[in-house]
């Protein structure tokens, strides 16, 4: 008795067991942010996407394919050329995702690796479709514009694939190397031009000063002539009478000169 009840046991263990690992191969998860798509060996791709959560599939009949939904990071360097034929290096910043209704014909038409065939080649695509409309002066001095109408031909062809661009930016941006040399000889010259430019105007400013002073020196003489013309000796005795006192109050000053009165002797022979 004991030895059938045992037995029954083990085979309903034994029940549960391959019945929980054939419902357990017949689940599958999708985590949050990603949805999935069922290949079926007979119908294909369904059209339906699964959500987050816990599904059922018919194991080899059946394969869930999981899609990442959210926003990921993708840099994308492109070689093209300028309106004035200069080499232009730039790389592009861009985060994308799938539209996830359309995840079933993501998968049918490029596969897992969507990102991979489309992004590259659509990003060289209107890359050189847009640099080709701007100087390389242009590129530089219109960056916003540039940048902005990148981002609105390149979200538009994305869509077409069934993608989703949430940002685009220009990270990267830099011409060859003789477009490089020219720049920079160009603002030497535009240096040297200024320098030039201050010493021309220092010197005109120091000619206008000489031409005043010179004003100013002839002016004087000749008042100086009317005044002697109309005072006669009279102006000359008047400056040699001021130049005395001046020399007089400059001596009175110095500790090194003394004054006698005329005639007065002193300790030592001095000449008259």
């Amino acid at each position: 008795m004991a030895t059938q009840f045992l037995n029954r046991i083990g085979q309903l263990g034994l029940g549960v067991a391959v019945i929980g690992g054939v419902v357990n191969s017949a689940l599958y998860n999708v985590d949050g942010g990603h949805r999935a798509v069922i290949f079926d060996r007979f119908s294909g791709v369904k059209q339906e996407v699964s959500g987050e959560g816990t599904h059922f599939f018919v194991p080899w009949v059946q394969r869930p394919i999981i899609f990442d939904i959210r926003s990921q990071p993708r840099n994308v360097p492109v070689v093209t050329g300028s309106k004035d034929l200069q080499n232009v290096n730039i790389t592009l910043r861009i985060l994308f995702r799938p539209v996830p209704d359309q995840l079933p014909k993501i998968y049918t038409i490029l596969g897992q690796d969507y990102d991979e065939r489309v992004l590259p080649s659509i990003t060289t695509e209107v890359l050189k479709a847009v640099v080709a409309q701007f100087d390389a002066g242009e590129l530089i001095t219109q960056r916003e514009m540039v940048s902005q109408k990148v981002s609105d031909d390149l979200t538009e062809r994305a869509s077409q694939f069934g993608v989703i661009l949430d940002d685009i930016s220009i990270t990267h941006l830099t011409f060859g190397k003789e477009f490089t040399q020219a720049v920079e000889m160009k603002q030497v010259a535009q240096q040297e031009a200024e320098k030039a430019r201050f010493l021309v105007e220092k010197a005109e400013q120091m000619k206008q000063a000489a031409i005043i002073t010179a004003e100013g020196d002839a002016e004087a003489a000749k008042m100086l002539a009317r005044s002697l013309k109309e005072s006669g000796d009279g102006l000359i005795e008047l400056r040699r009478i001021e130049a005395a006192e001046d020399i007089a109050y400059q001596m009175s000053r110095s500790r090194g000169v003394n004054y006698l009165p005329a005639g007065q002797q002193t300790l030592l022979s001095l000449p008259q």
